[in-house]
């Protein structure tokens, strides 16, 4: 069936009711499976057949795996329960990784017609963790062609739709698991951010997407020390959840020689006692749209500077601060950085013409533009982004923490691959209207999106919460007390319609 035609069959047919199982957090999933007040049968039952209804309008999960074995696997689960054993928190939880990490025994694709039928024979570092801590692989989650652009179309398996509206995009990279998160087909969900991609898409979706320091949640690379641009972090639906998936993600691997090695939180300190703080006296900077350099779409800033009032609630010091650096500069070092990058990962299949072919225009693009840097420009890339980064450490002696949009636009139509124009502003790259999130990813900072409200024409929207390297549960503290004071976060999608 295609895209057009299910999500027209969806609209159409009549839904089931909700399954009471998939509307419970990640957190109190656990503890229900763990306290034997439902089984992870009856958990994997209601959220196969809570996808079966609600993946057509979206097309957030692929590849997804046969129903028989995923059953089989969960009844594992309950004897290992039966007779006192657990894998750990998410024992019996069903999850889809995000299609550009592998998970053993399923296709790898990344959106790309060159990967299909290419099978993954062992996990990635993240899910392993997260298979080790009791989840059990039944898919993927999509992805734009590569993780290239904050839209998740692909040739392969179309486009992802939003969840509080069908017809727009579900941003990206992690489109695909945004999505599921927020249409309650996953309970938690794994993602990765280069320029965005566990932000844009969970302010788009009204879910949490958390960016965490460079080293936190290593990956295996053939390069593991010059790229530092990307990394993986978890998402959900309420700060605990993702400070709970986070600390499965995170240590120390001696395969990954910049990995962190200190841990979240003390030992012996739940996970939940942990998030609790006094915020009063804390100093957060807002950034805006950095004095006007940034287009910005009507009525976005004014939905962040609604919520930043949340914080003064709490006893948190608001004020107003200009971005330390200069954000041409910054834009500068990124690019060639980008560039070098997917050249690196790309160049082989840019060399083969037939395989060139088959490469979206951007990824063609960005390789292009790689292969004509020298050692130099990437010299003076990286000393830049050096003094983006000790302009950056001077201005958090002024404030704790920032804040800016996790995005220029409100989430636009599907069919569009991306904005051409914001608020009259021609952009000049495919990726210059995700502008705004570029120094987090460089400054290897941890971030978090916090939702906003809705709009007056009901799309999502967030912002973005940034802390000091490394601080890393000082940004989830300060979440969670923005999260007790707005009450719940990620809010029921529309199309799920309840």
């Amino acid at each position: 069936m295609s895209n057009a035609s299910a999500h027209t069959s969806a609209q159409t047919s009549a839904r089931p009711p909700l399954a009471e199982i998939v509307t419970w957090n990640a957190t109190t999933l656990s503890r229900r499976i763990h306290d034997r007040s439902v089984s992870c049968r009856e958990v994997m039952i209601a959220y196969l057949d809570h996808i079966d209804a609600m993946n057509p309008l979206v097309n957030a999960i692929v590849s997804r795996r046969e129903r028989a074995p995923l059953l089989e696997e969960a009844e594992i689960a309950d004897r290992e329960l039966a007779v006192g054993r657990s894998r750990g928190w998410m024992h019996g939880f069903p999850q889809a990784i995000k299609d550009l990490s592998d998970a053993e025994g399923l296709p790898t694709i990344q959106g790309s017609p060159l990967l299909v039928g290419q099978i993954a024979a062992e996990d990635s570092l993240m899910t392993e963790r997260m298979r080790a801590a009791g989840a059990i692989i039944i898919g993927k989650t999509n992805t734009p062609e590569f993780g290239l652009g904050s839209q998740s179309y692909n040739p392969v398996f179309g486009a992802t739709r939003n969840a509080f509206d069908p017809s727009l995009t579900a941003g990206g990279s992690s489109g695909g698991a945004a999505a599921a998160l927020a249409m309650r087909m996953l309970p938690v969900a794994d993602g990765s951010d280069m320029m965005g991609s566990l932000r844009n898409p969970a302010a788009f979706n009204h879910v949490i997407g958390f960016r965490p320091s460079f080293g936190r949640v290593p990956g295996l690379a053939a390069d593991p020390f010059g790229q530092q641009l990307a990394t993986n972090g978890p998402m959900g639906r309420t700060v605990e959840d993702v400070a709970r998936l986070l600390d499965t993600q995170s240590g120390f691997d001696s395969r990954v020689p910049l990995s962190l090695g200190e841990p979240l939180v003390s030992d012996g300190v739940g996970i939940s006692p942990a998030l609790e703080r006094d915020v009063r006296g804390v100093k957060i900077g807002w950034m805006g749209d950095w004095q006007g350099h940034l287009a910005m779409e009507s009525g976005l800033l004014a939905l962040c500077e609604a919520a930043l009032t949340r914080f003064i609630r709490v006893g948190c010091d608001v004020e107003e601060v200009d971005l330390p650096l200069d954000p041409e500069a910054l834009w500068e070092s990124w690019t060639t950085l980008r560039h070098w990058a997917v050249a690196g990962n790309l160049g082989a299949h840019y060399a083969n013409t037939d395989n060139r072919a088959q490469l979206k225009p951007e990824a063609r693009w960005e390789v292009e533009h790689g292969l004509r840097l020298s050692a130099q420009d990437i010299h003076v890339a990286n000393v830049q982004r050096g003094d983006a980064y000790r302009a950056w450490n001077a201005l958090f002696e002024r404030c704790d923490y920032l804040i800016m949009p996790s995005a220029q636009v409100f989430p636009f139509d599907v069919e569009t691959h991306w904005p051409r124009e914001i608020a009259g502003r021609t952009m000049d790259t495919y990726h210059r209207w995700m502008e705004v999130v570029i120094p987090a990813s460089m400054l290897g900072a941890p971030v978090i999106n916090l939702p906003t409200a809705l709009s007056d024409n009901g799309l999502p929207m967030g912002f973005q919460l940034i802390g000091k390297p490394r601080d890393d549960w000082g940004v989830l503290q300060l979440a969670r007390a923005f999260e007790k004071a707005s009450g719940d976060l990620a809010r029921m999608p529309p199309t799920l319609g309840m």
